[in-house]
């Protein structure tokens, strides 16, 4: 999945340099702080600029017995983010009733012109609306919604509907955030275990992380995994180490081992194969996955994983056509609607308690008596995050005044407010490294 991401446009390129949190495989991209950093930028404008999007369209609604749905999919079901996209685009076809036939599915379609062209030819085959999966769909998502505008686009993980002022061009999310921290919780429980057995020691307490790309949701979701973890654990510490692509099963496997070979006594992932867990099974080191159950690949040592359930969305966006009614331009939803989970307890590997303590944080975060970024469990560079926003440690993280504003837009009630569509964009917009993780970009 190397492939150049296209920009139609400078503020376009410059979004997707800076936003390409989820599935942008520019093989050349090293993003820097500034660039991790501007989605909140991006989000500055967008708050300003964006349409109403809770209002009924005007249009008429769709018979289902005539509905068409397109998806594209950067990847195959043998890759575990676009199998979680496929899993809740079953959910919706059952729970709406749909049929195979109703389904029209593009899989392994780049991150380039063949994304406009596979659009194209959904729209030819009747499809009333069409998803898009990957970050790097999403100037050729906008450019099909700007040319058939009686059809629905909308596009995983992106942050441009909100500038871009069509009614029929949306980007949706989750709080994944949420997830990530919860499967932290298991690890830290995890290492708890360890040390209570001596297997390893206070010191030794090491989390090793295999990231995807220095960008602001890869960095958002270590940053909350370890916040995870350290709510149970104080003394962990965590190394992170870039892949530089999404999905590469070799160059995974290998980046975990380096880490296990640097100190870390277990390991989690933001990258889309079962790299890392195979290299922890064959090392016995525990994991922690994402997207998918790794307790198939690493039976002895996956714990579990942080996953999203898309169901929620395609229901909610798919139904908005039957009825003729307006799709949200900005979709984000977490645990509260059931759009995040973690996948299953390994029961034979994972610390005594575990579920029961799961089942405390996950109400906790339900009922918002819990935040995941709360200001008050973290610091940066020995200082909470308001004190180093203000005293201008952070001025290196973004690109402008009106980034660092809209970063500093995000912080109330003591905790930040990560992907709330009223204050930003549904993408991850964290993208400081708080104090206790080691991420160097090299």
């Amino acid at each position: 999945m190397k492939k150049k991401v296209l920009s139609m446009t400078l503020v376009l390129a410059m979004s997707a340099a800076a936003l390409a949190g989820c599935r942008s495989t520019d093989s050349g991209a090293q993003a820097s702080k500034a660039e991790t950093s501007a989605s909140t930028e991006a989000a500055a404008a967008a708050t300003e600029a964006a349409p109403a999007s809770t209002e009924a369209a005007s249009g008429e609604g769709v018979k289902k017995e005539d509905l068409k749905v397109g998806v594209i999919y950067v990847g195959d079901e043998n890759e575990g983010y676009s199998a979680a996209h496929m899993a809740g685009i079953k959910e919706m076809k059952e729970s709406l009733g749909l049929s195979d036939d109703q389904i029209i599915a593009k899989t392994n379609i780049g991150e380039d012109e063949s994304c406009y062209d596979a659009a194209a030819d959904l729209v030819d085959n009747g499809c009333q609306i069409i998803f898009a999966n990957s970050f790097g769909h999403g100037s050729f998502m906008l450019q099909a919604a700007q040319d058939f505008p009686d059809v629905q686009f909308c596009h995983a993980t992106g942050a441009d509907a909100k500038t871009a002022g069509l009614s029929n061009f949306h980007n949706y999310f989750t709080a994944v955030y949420e997830s990530r921290y919860v499967s932290g919780v298991v690890a830290g429980l995890k290492l708890n275990e360890m040390l209570d057995q001596g297997k390893v020691t206070k010191d030794k307490l090491k989390i090793g992380y295999v990231g995807a790309y220095p960008y602001a949701e890869v960095v958002s979701g270590f940053t909350s995994f370890f916040l995870g973890v350290r709510s149970v654990c104080p003394d962990a510490t965590m190394e992170v180490k870039y892949t530089n692509s999404w999905a590469d099963l070799d160059l995974e496997n290998q980046t975990a081992t380096q880490l296990i070979a640097d100190g870390c006594v277990l390991i989690s992932q933001h990258a889309d194969t079962t790299g890392a867990p195979s290299a922890c099974e064959d090392a016995g080191v525990p994991c922690v996955g994402y997207n998918i159950d790794m307790i198939p690949t690493a039976p002895n040592e996956a714990l579990t994983s942080a996953s999203i359930n898309w169901g929620p969305y395609y229901t909610y966006a798919v139904q908005s056509v039957l009825d003729g009614t307006q799709i949200d331009t900005d979709w984000c939803q977490g645990y509260n609607d059931g759009a995040d989970k973690i996948t299953a307890l390994n029961d034979k590997v994972v610390a005594e308690g575990t579920a029961d303590k799961v089942k405390e944080v996950e109400d906790a975060i339900k009922n918002g008596t819990l935040h995941v970024f709360d200001t008050s469990k973290f610091t940066v560079g020995g200082k909470s995050l308001e004190d180093a926003l203000a005293a201008g440690d952070l001025d290196s993280s973004f690109q402008s005044d009106d980034a660092k504003k809209a970063f500093a837009d995000s912080i109330s009630d003591g905790y930040y407010h990560e992907s709330d569509v009223k204050l930003n964009t549904s993408a991850p917009s964290f993208a400081v490294i708080i104090d206790g993780i080691d991420s160097q970009v090299k």
